[in-house]
């Protein structure tokens, strides 16, 4: 029963070390790949260890080939172009990766090969922890490639060593019994050692040195073209998004001019739905929405500012700059995927502390005479801004009070055709305000790119009915520690503050803020908004229930901290009598040495140790710790009173010896 129990081990471990990609892929697509890589292999180990090795392997190749069929639902063509390019794919996709078939192939193929060795090794040799070494090598491989993933690989390492161990016990035919006792003490030293190791806290991540992809050409027609023709038919629909409260809904971001048209520079990389969180960590409003297709062209995703994550949508991919959204293949009408955005609500303050990103390639100007008009203009429109934020709340406010929203301006975003806007006509469509917004800014020193997306749409049946005559463009400004926020310097089509129905909370707050910083109206920071779906405090509120919590039981451990040691030194002064007085005297002076965990060290062994300027006090006490403990009945009070004498000042010693930082962490240690 030995061989069948051993395989049945191996199985498992090989399941484990596979159960490692749960960071990367899905958790049930990852089962179903998972099961048959480490069950198979060892069944038709027992089933055919009198036979020849190379019958068994065959088998197995055979075997494994089969397992592919499902895997792919048909014949795996691809097969061996996946297993070549299915490393990379992965270095350069964000976790949790689409369980696709050539991804997914990897981590079939990785199991299935540990599993065969594992299980061959252990039915044709001797050896006790080797058939371990392939399931160890493959959980390497899954911690390396899931280092960006959520969650955690410590429970699964706990559970490798575990088996490790019991692998062991049965290879050893020794009682398996004596080993229960031992599985909490090697899960829990797993625990507390894995986080302690130096590639714990600064783990190495692959995808730091893979090749990103290209620069992607997305559309023929950039939604940026489609502005005009798309306000020339305002009634056609578009999407429709279920919602708790409007906002605009992002669709395209364009970084790059090139003097003719606003183009995308983002590097698009699949993802099984996480978005990678911009810089702003703080406090911020969750929005969800659901979002159904209902005509509108090209494969860019609208969705609410930022997303965090999405689903739905197979082949997602996405640029982790800007959080934009791509889809593989054009979306068909009635397509529905679901949306969680994340946006950042940063307090008054914060906005004024921020400063420019630090990117020259935001701030390039295509060459020409019409720098000078753009740069002339801003500065003329910020004079007296003493903030980056306000020279762009100065900005937006100028362009709107001097140019006119008409929807049968001419078309385009030229260089030519911004300066003829800017000098003659002063009227335009959002298309125009935003890219001048945009190159002005870039003039003065303001990182900037534009946005296409659409105002909130008409609320109706529960959902917002988004048409074409809802598109609008604005511009975002990139600060440090902020990342990219919205401005619109697109005015009203009335002279109003806004031109729609359903005004979206970020067009309010956009208003609101510009009326502050460009009329200095109040000194009071600003708190941010919070709605029924924020997960994050927000500036000046209580914050969560829980805070109160972990601060409490740090200022706790402080105090014991602070504590304990005086308590300890204390007892052991005030022993009952003359012999505890001068053990204790002893244990105190061993504290404070550092010594107090070493007690196979005899009292000569601690003094020879010390530098001469301990050792002329602690010799003497060191003799009457020896007289305390083989002879206590000769100790008097005047000898415990001598070695406590002689164990303050070596303290004193201790103390003057050792640095502050020393002190105060044996301190907290408890030590």
């Amino acid at each position: 029963m030995r061989t069948p129990l051993g395989l049945l081990v191996v199985a498992l471990l090989s399941a484990a070390a596979g159960w490692a990609f749960h960071r990367v892929f899905p958790a049930p697509d990852l089962l179903l790949v998972v099961a048959p890589a480490a069950v198979v292999p060892p069944l038709l180990a027992l089933l055919l260890r009198a036979r020849p090795l190379w019958l068994s392997l065959l088998g197995g190749v055979v075997l494994w080939f089969a397992a592919t069929v499902p895997l792919y639902r048909g014949l795996p063509l691809g097969l061996p172009a996946d297993l070549a390019d299915s490393w990379q794919a992965l270095l350069t996709t964000l976790l949790p990766a689409q369980p696709e078939p050539r991804l997914l192939v990897l981590v079939h193929t990785l199991v299935w090969i540990a599993s065969t060795v594992a299980a061959e090794t252990l039915v044709r040799t001797r050896a006790r922890l080797a058939p371990a070494v392939p399931a160890i090598v493959v959980y390497g491989v899954a911690v390396l490639l899931g280092v960006d993933g959520e969650g955690e690989n410590l429970t699964t390492g706990a559970a490798v060593l575990v088996l490790c161990a019991l692998l062991a016990t049965v290879r050893d035919e020794r009682p398996v019994s004596w080993l229960l006792a031992l599985i909490p003490v090697i899960a829990l030293a797993a625990y507390a050692t894995g986080p302690l190791l130096p590639i714990a806290a600064e783990p190495y991540n692959p995808r730091q040195h893979a090749e990103l992809p290209p620069p992607k050409r997305v559309d023929g027609v950039s939604p940026l073209d489609r502005v005009s023709a798309w306000l020339q038919v305002p009634t056609r629909p578009l999407f429709t998004v279920k919602a708790d409260r409007p906002q605009n809904w992002r669709l395209a971001v364009l970084d790059r001019y090139d003097g003719v048209r606003w183009t995308s520079g983002a590097r698009f990389q699949p993802t099984g739905g996480r978005v990678p969180q911009g810089e702003w960590g703080g406090a911020a409003e969750i929005v969800r929405q659901e979002i159904v297709f209902d005509g509108l062209p090209g494969a860019w995703l609208p969705a609410a500012e930022r997303p965090s994550e999405v689903e739905g949508v197979p082949g997602l991919i996405v640029d982790p700059d800007s959080g934009a959204l791509l889809a593989s293949e054009q979306p068909a009408r009635g397509f529905t995927y679901r949306v969680t955005s994340r946006l950042a609500k940063p307090g008054r303050q914060d906005l004024l502390d921020a400063r420019p990103a630090a990117e020259p390639e935001l701030l390039l100007f295509p060459p020409g005479p019409q720098e000078q008009l753009f740069r002339r203009l801003a500065q003329r429109a910020t004079e007296g801004a003493d903030a980056p934020i306000k020279q762009a709340y100065r900005l937006q406010k100028y362009l709107r009070e001097n140019a006119k929203n008409d929807l049968t301006a001419p078309p385009g975003h030229s260089l030519k055709g911004l300066e003829f806007f800017l000098e003659t006509t002063h009227r335009g469509t959002s298309e125009q305000f935003a890219s001048v917004f945009a190159l002005m800014a870039r003039t003065l020193g303001l990182p900037s790119r534009v946005v296409v997306g659409f105002r909130p749409g008409a609320e109706r049946d529960g959902r917002y009915h988004v048409m074409s005559g809802d598109v609008v463009a604005w511009a975002e400004i990139k600060f440090e520690g902020l990342g990219w926020r919205p401005f619109y310097p697109t005015p009203g089509k009335s002279g109003a503050k806004d031109d729609h129905d359903v005004v979206s909370q970020a067009i309010e707050e956009s208003q609101q803020l510009e009326g502050e910083f460009t009329q200095g109206t109040t000194d009071k920071p600003q708190q941010s908004k919070g709605g029924a779906d924020s997960t994050e405090s927000t500036p000046g509120d209580g914050g969560p229930w829980w805070v109160p919590i972990p601060v409490a039981l740090a200022a706790l451990y402080g105090l014991v901290a602070l504590m304990l040691p005086w308590w300890r030194r204390r007892r052991r002064r005030a022993a009952a009598d003359a012999g505890g007085r001068v053990l204790g005297a002893w244990q105190q002076t061993c504290d404070d040495l550092g010594v107090r965990r070493q007690r196979a060290l005899t009292a000569e062994e601690v003094v020879a140790r010390q530098p001469d300027q301990v050792v002329r006090h602690l010799k003497p006490l060191a003799d009457l710790s020896n007289v305390a403990r083989y002879a206590p009945g000769d100790m008097a009070g005047a000898a415990a009173d001598e070695a406590w004498r002689h164990s303050d000042a070596v303290r004193r010693a201790v103390r003057g010896s050792t640095p502050l930082k020393a002190r105060l962490k044996r301190r907290l240690l408890l030590k």
